[in-house]
């Protein structure tokens, strides 16, 4: 299946600044791709390559199989929401989405029709007349989105599209976009920094920093199986350790936990150096010893945090090392203090072996 967009060892600089190194990825059919990293790391500048506002050092860009390289903007088949929405204050909503129509010469009861069915698709016919300054966050982001819809791209970029909102808005929005792509068939870009945006919006996140790309992956399987020690620790909350691999077979010595653990995994040669890394989720804690079996550990509770639903826990081991523990909360289950004695336990294959 040939994708709409497809990057080709793309890199961008600004002096001695190279924001985009070698960057390969590709957005298939009605996907959406998000591009997740910290501040800095060059997701916005890939996105602005893509829409042709900045042009490539080297590389290449091709949109529906057509070299877009060095396309100009308005040539390009895609259309990027801005973070900032960038909405003409002066003019209405309505004038607003028909503003790129009539660039592109679009007029009467055709320019008409393709104002109505965007403002149509995002919920906002109501709103049509009103002014950008009479409208709240949540309008101003959709009245922005129509804009964008309504030349029909092949692709939507969109620039951290959920920054301006307050939580409860950016979730009902989040579903609102997922619906709107599904319904009207066509892939999204999405940059954010937000891994749980990344989780739920996404079919695929590329996860990026210092200019790479490290790892294009769905979110279960970024999220279960990172590449490397980066991505595990950009993606959701993990523990993560060094590690050498053991004189016996099988086996990693992990000298924070002061535990040598039989991993069922491929392992380079003994003496090697590699990490672990284990999610907070899948260690249980107790005040009494772990079952036979399973790795475990002691500690005490250096802090505690109530988040509703989960508990989290700051355990400090006799090595020193910090582990960071997730229980749900809920009727039976087991509450502990700063300062208590515990116990914390989880399956060996719950540790995934990374790169060191």
């Amino acid at each position: 299946m040939q994708p709409v967009i497809a990057v080709e060892s793309v890199s961008k600089s600004f002096g001695a600044v190279t924001a985009v190194n070698g960057v390969t990825l590709d957005v298939r059919p009605n996907e959406c791709l998000a591009l997740l990293g910290p501040s800095g790391c060059g997701k916005t500048t890939l996105l602005r390559l893509i829409a042709g506002l900045e042009a490539a050092d080297r590389g290449r860009i091709l949109i529906d199989g057509a070299d877009m390289t060095h396309a100009a903007p308005y040539a390009r088949p895609v259309n990027m929401m801005f973070q900032s929405y960038a909405l003409f204050p002066h003019m209405s909503v309505a004038d607003n989405v028909a503003f790129g129509l009539k660039q592109d010469g679009v007029k009467g009861d055709a320019l008409k029709a393709r104002v109505q069915d965007a403002l149509a698709a995002v919920e906002m016919e109501a709103l049509a007349q009103r002014m950008p300054a009479q409208l709240s966050g949540g309008q101003k982001q959709r009245a922005a989105l129509a804009r964008c819809l309504a030349k029909r791209p092949r692709a939507l970029l969109l620039d951290e599209p959920m920054a301006a909102l307050d939580k409860h808005l950016r979730e009902r929005t989040q579903f609102e976009l997922m619906a709107l792509r599904k319904r009207l068939g066509i892939a999204f870009v999405v940059v954010t920094h937000d891994q749980s945006e990344a989780m739920a919006m996404a079919d695929r996140v590329a996860v990026m920093d210092a200019g790479h790309v490290l790892q294009v992956a769905a979110p279960r399987e970024m999220y279960e199986r990172p590449a490397s020690r980066r991505v595990a620790q950009f993606f959701g909350d993990i523990n993560v350790w060094s590690a050498v691999v053991g004189l016996a077979p099988g086996t990693v010595d992990i000298p924070d936990l002061r535990l040598a653990v039989r991993i069922p995994a491929a392992l380079p040669s003994a003496g090697s150096p590699l990490s672990v890394a284990l999610r907070p989720e899948r260690i249980a804690i107790a005040r009494d010893p772990a079952p036979m079996g399973d790795c475990s550990v002691s500690g005490t509770i250096e802090d505690a945090v109530y988040l509703g639903m989960t508990c989290t826990y700051f355990v400090t081991l006799s090595s020193g090392a910090v582990v960071r523990v997730t229980a749900q909360n809920g009727e039976g289950a087991q509450t502990f203090s700063r300062g208590d004695a515990v116990h914390l336990s989880w399956r060996p294959a719950a540790l995934t072996v990374l790169a060191a």
